[in-house]
């Protein structure tokens, strides 16, 4: 009797132990099921919301996806950004980055008709402030947000309601470039006003391209009319040549100095033992490029990962061992905090379209000689 008393204890006991063990099982899935869900649910959905994905786990989600696409379609306008590339497929090394490079007036051709047939193979495009700006006209970039644009000015921002359309990740400067064996540092011009002293008459060019004209707009804005036509009776010579051809011609002797001069491309010029200086007069011209991915990005965890890099410390780093200088407020050398006028960024698409072509035709007009 006894015995079988003890045997139903031990069978209630065992019941009771089973049913608790198969509620506290119940309970521990139903909680694992909540939060995977809860995860699931808190997961970027569509390239739309991915672009905008502020969650402590965005990194790692861009990085799972990038691992899955593989690869990345970069356009571009300029070569110093392979270095940038490249540095980026070492970090990632799961990642190929694929450049197609051109000027901006090509690569605009090319999205544009890409976007219009349907056809998206670019998944982020780096070009000029102003080529970004036409093609943002078109509806070709995705707003995306990074934790690196808190970093950048709002002048350097085509911002949306939550994040950027695109941002500046590089920009260089036009001022005085000249050539040291003709005219030594101690002497050379330190402002607008300088470039006015008799002994320079005859001896200045400037570009009759773009970027003349922007540092024709740029003098007339902080200058005024009357100092331009002070310095045009300087004699000086436009060249119709880009930038980059000028500062041929300042290190060779051929032009002693030019206020159309890239800082970018003097720096290149001494790294190969030219003997030439760089020296900002104020407001110096600022010339960005920025960068943003394509609202129909074909491999969209890549794209933004990339733009996080480019825009980054470290990302700016490559770009400024390459001599291109960084919008990026917390780093860059001391002599590159001078003051900037960013024109593009001044007046609306319209705005700027109208100045400049009134600039471009005073440019031809007071420096433009008659044969």
């Amino acid at each position: 009797m006894r015995g079988n008393i003890l045997i139903k204890e031990l069978l209630a006991n065992g019941l009771r132990w089973l049913y608790t063990t198969v509620w506290l099982l119940t309970l521990a899935f139903v909680l694992v099921f909540a939060v995977e869900t809860a995860e699931a649910a808190s997961k970027p959905v569509g390239l739309a919301e991915l672009a905008l994905y502020r969650s402590g786990d965005r990194t790692q989600v861009l990085i799972e996806g990038a691992k899955r696409e593989g690869q990345l379609t970069f356009y571009n306008s300029l070569t110093s950004l392979a270095a940038a590339a490249q540095a980026f497929e070492k970090k990632y090394p799961f990642i190929k980055v694929s450049i197609w490079r051109s000027d901006s007036t090509m690569l605009i051709k090319r999205v544009s008709e890409e976007h219009a047939s349907g056809r998206f193979l670019a998944d982020v495009v780096e070009t000029s402030g102003a080529a970004m700006a036409l093609l943002h006209r078109t509806g070709v970039f995705q707003e995306y947000y990074s934790p690196e644009v808190s970093a950048y000015s709002d002048e350097v921002k085509a911002k949306g309601k939550s994040g950027v359309y695109y941002l500046a990740d590089r920009e260089n400067y036009t001022s005085l470039g000249f050539n040291t064996n003709l005219i030594t540092p101690a002497e050379a011009p330190k402002t607008y006003r300088d470039l006015l002293d008799p002994k320079w008459k005859g001896r200045m060019s400037l570009a009759g391209t773009s970027t003349g004209v922007h540092w024709v707009g740029n003098v007339l804005n902080v200058m005024g009319r009357e100092y331009l036509d002070k310095f045009a009776a300087q004699d000086v010579n436009l060249q119709n040549m880009s930038a980059v051809a000028l500062a041929g011609l300042v290190v060779s002797g051929e032009v002693p100095l030019s206020p159309t001069t890239q800082d970018s491309n003097i720096f290149t010029a001494r790294k190969s033992g030219a003997p030439v200086e760089w020296r900002p007069l104020e407001p110096v011209v600022a010339n960005l490029g920025s960068a943003g991915m394509t609202a129909k990005a074909p491999h969209p965890h890549a794209a933004l990962l990339f733009l996080d890099y480019l825009l980054s410390k470290e990302g700016q780093k490559v770009l400024i061992d390459q001599g291109l200088s960084t919008p990026r407020e917390d780093i860059g050398s001391l002599e590159h905090k001078f003051k900037k006028t960013y024109l593009e960024s001044k007046y609306s698409l319209e705005e700027f379209d109208k100045k400049f072509n009134e600039w471009e035709q005073l440019l031809r007009q007071l420096f433009l000689r008659k044969r």
